[in-house]
C-alpha cells in the first residue's frame, strides 16, 4: 500500500507582504461587552476573534429580516423575481404592527422598493408583502427560511415569521446571524450597498436607517438592527478596513446607544489586534507531482479557493506551510480531483487547511506506456 509523503515549504514573508513585520504583538483578552451574547469574526476566513454565548438561542427580533432579505436576494439572483415586479399589498401586510414602511392595502409596490423598506426602514409590512409575493403566504415563506438556514449551517436558528415579531419557537444565535451576514455579503455583493444607505423615502415619509454606526464610522457598511422586549437591543454590523472585513453581532444590549457602542468595541478589538493575510490565490500552481499512466508525467497542483488566514498582528513571520501530496497519482487526471492537503501552521497549531487539487485534465496514456509504468511501479513498491 502506498503512503503519502510530506513536502514542506516555507512562506517567504518578504515576498508575500509589502510591509516588514516587527516584534510580535501582544494580544489582550477580548473587551468586556455588555450584551447577552456577542461575537466578532473575519468575513473571509470565518475565524472567530471574540465571542460569548455565541451558540445560545435567543429571540432575534428584526435581525430576522436579514433572512427575509437574503431569500429575496437569492430569488433575484436566480431570476425568479425582478426588482420591477409589482407586488399587490394584502390586508395582512398593511395591518402588520411594529416598524413600518407605510405601504397601503390594495396598492402595488415595486419589489425593489420593498427590499429597501425591509433593509433600511426595517418594515414589518414590507417583510410580509415580500414573503407573500415569493411563497404565497408568510407561513410558507417561514418554511423556506428554515430550509435556507439548514443549507447555510445555521443549526441554532428557527423562524416562524418574516419579521421577527415575538413568536414561540422563533430563535437564532449570534454565530448563526454572523454566518447569515457573511452569506449576504459574499454571495450577493450587487445588493449589499443597500445596507449602507442611511435614509429611504416612501409614501412621502423619510425614515433613517437604525444602524447608528453608519454615521459614527465610515468603514461600517451594514447590516441590521433589531429590538423587542424579549430580545433587547441587537445589532449585526460589518466594517472593512485595509482589505480586512469583520462582522460583529451583539444580542440583548440595554438600549440603542449600547448596541452601537458594544459593536464598536468588538470591531475596534478585531481590527487593532488581528490581520487577515491572503497567502495563495485560487488556481495558482503550488507544486507539481509525478503522474503514472497518463499522457504527461507531471500534474500541477493548487487550490480551488484562495487560502486566507486570520492571525494576531505581528505573527506573519512565524507562519509555516506544508503540503501533504499523494505518493502515487495515476491517470487519467480530472481537473479538481483531490491529491493532497495544503496546511498552514502557527506556533505548532493548524490555522488553515485546504485540499490540493489538479489544475488541469490529463488523459490516460496508451496501452504500452501504461504497461511500462505498471512494471516500474511494481518494482518501486518492492523497494519501498
Amino acid at each position: 500500500m502506498f503512503k503519502k509523503i510530506a513536502t514542506p515549504f516555507y512562506l517567504l514573508v518578504v515576498a508575500l507582504f509589502t510591509v516588514q513585520v516587527q516584534a510580535a504583538a501582544l494580544i489582550p483578552s477580548s473587551p468586556n461587552i455588555a450584551a447577552r451574547s456577542y461575537l466578532v469574526l473575519d468575513a473571509d476566513t470565518g475565524q472567530i476573534l471574540a465571542a460569548k454565548g455565541a451558540e445560545k438561542r435567543y429571540p432575534p427580533a428584526s435581525l430576522t429580516k436579514m433572512m427575509t432579505a437574503y431569500i429575496l436576494e437569492y430569488e433575484l439572483d436566480k431570476g425568479n423575481v425582478s426588482k420591477n415586479d409589482l407586488v399587490l399589498i394584502s390586508e395582512k401586510a398593511w395591518r402588520t404592527q411594529g416598524s413600518r414602511m407605510f405601504i397601503r392595502e390594495g396598492t402595488q409596490v415595486k419589489l425593489g422598493d420593498l427590499m429597501k423598506g425591509i433593509i433600511i426602514q426595517s418594515g414589518n409590512d414590507a417583510s410580509v408583502a415580500v414573503a407573500e409575493h415569493i411563497a404565497g403566504s408568510e407561513s410558507a415563506f417561514s418554511d423556506l427560511m428554515n430550509q435556507h438556514a439548514r443549507l447555510l449551517g445555521m443549526d441554532n436558528s428557527h423562524f416562524r415569521n418574516a419579521t421577527g415579531l415575538p413568536a414561540d419557537d422563533h430563535y437564532s444565535s449570534a454565530h448563526d446571524l454572523a454566518t447569515l451576514a457573511k452569506a449576504i455579503i459574499t454571495r450577493f455583493p450587487e445588493h449589499y450597498g443597500i445596507y449602507s444607505e442611511k435614509y429611504f423615502t416612501y409614501n412621502k415619509i423619510r425614515q433613517p436607517n437604525r444602524n447608528k454606526l453608519l454615521w459614527r464610522d465610515k468603514t461600517v457598511d451594514g447590516l441590521k438592527t433589531g429590538f423587542t422586549n424579549a430580545a433587547g437591543y441587537c445589532l449585526v454590523a460589518s466594517a472593512k478596513r485595509d482589505g480586512m472585513r469583520l462582522i460583529s453581532v451583539v444580542m440583548g444590549t440595554k438600549d440603542e446607544n449600547a448596541r452601537a457602542q458594544e459593536s464598536q468595541k468588538l470591531l475596534a478589538y478585531g481590527f487593532r489586534y488581528f490581520r487577515t493575510h491572503k497567502l495563495y490565490a485560487a488556481n495558482e500552481a503550488l507544486n507539481t507531482a509525478k503522474v503514472w499512466g497518463a499522457t504527461r508525467d507531471q500534474v500541477a497542483l493548487g487550490l480551488e479557493t484562495p487560502l486566507t488566514v486570520t492571525i494576531p498582528r505581528g505573527q506573519a513571520d512565524k507562519l509555516q506551510a506544508s503540503m501533504d501530496i499523494d505518493k502515487v497519482i495515476e491517470g487519467p487526471i480530472r481537473k479538481g480531483q483531490i491529491y493532497g492537503k495544503a496546511r498552514v501552521m502557527l506556533g505548532g497549531k493548524l490555522v488553515a487547511e485546504q485540499s490540493l487539487v489538479a489544475l488541469e485534465d490529463i488523459p490516460q496514456a496508451g496501452v504500452m506506456k501504461r504497461i511500462w509504468h505498471s512494471i516500474m511501479m511494481f518494482f518501486l513498491s518492492l523497494m519501498g
